[in-house]
C-alpha cells in the first residue's frame, strides 16, 4: 500500500521484505510491518546510490513511524513479534494453532497491521504534501 501511495510499487521490493515477516525471519524480533513501513519512507526519502544524499525528512518521518508504532503496540508489552503475535514461528503446533485455532493472536496481528497502515498513510500524505507531490 505505501509503495503504490508514493508511486513506487515494485515487486522486487515486496520480494525483498518477505522475510520482514515473524519478526525478521520468523525470529519473533521486531514487527515487519513496522520495518516494512519505515522502507517505504526510506524508499521516498533516501538515496540510491552513494553519491546522493538522503532527504533530511527521512529520519523525522521514520522517528513519527517508530513513536506511533510504539503506541499502537503498547496494550502487547513490545514492538517484537514475540509480544505481539506470541508464537514461536519455529514451531509448527503453534504456528498452526496461530492460522487456525480458535484463541489465537491472529486477529491482534491483522488489527495492528491495519491500524498501522492507516497510521503510515497519514504519514505519507502529510511528506508528499511536504515535498509537492500530493
Amino acid at each position: 500500500m505505501g509503495l503504490e501511495k508514493i508511486g513506487q510499487y515494485d515487486e522486487n521490493v515486496i520480494r525483498a521484505a518477505g522475510a520482514f515477516g515473524g519478526g525478521i525471519a520468523a525470529s519473533g524480533s521486531v514487527c515487519g510491518t513496522l520495518l516494512g513501513a519505515v522502507a517505504v519512507i526510506s524508499s521516498l526519502h533516501s538515496r540510491g546510490n552513494l553519491d546522493d544524499k538522503e532527504h533530511p525528512m527521512m529520519w523525522g518521518a521514520s522517528q513519527k513511524l517508530v513513536k506511533q508504532f510504539d503506541k499502537l503496540t503498547q496494550p502487547y508489552g513490545g514492538k517484537n513479534c514475540s509480544d505481539i503475535a506470541r508464537v514461536d514461528w519455529t514451531s509448527r503446533d503453534e504456528v498452526k494453532q496461530y492460522y487456525s485455532g480458535p484463541d489465537s493472536t491472529r486477529e491482534d496481528c491483522i488489527r495492528l497491521v491495519g491500524d498501522f497502515a492507516f497510521t503510515l498513510g497519514t504519514i505519507l500524505d502529510k511528506e508528499l504534501a511536504r515535498l509537492g507531490k500530493s
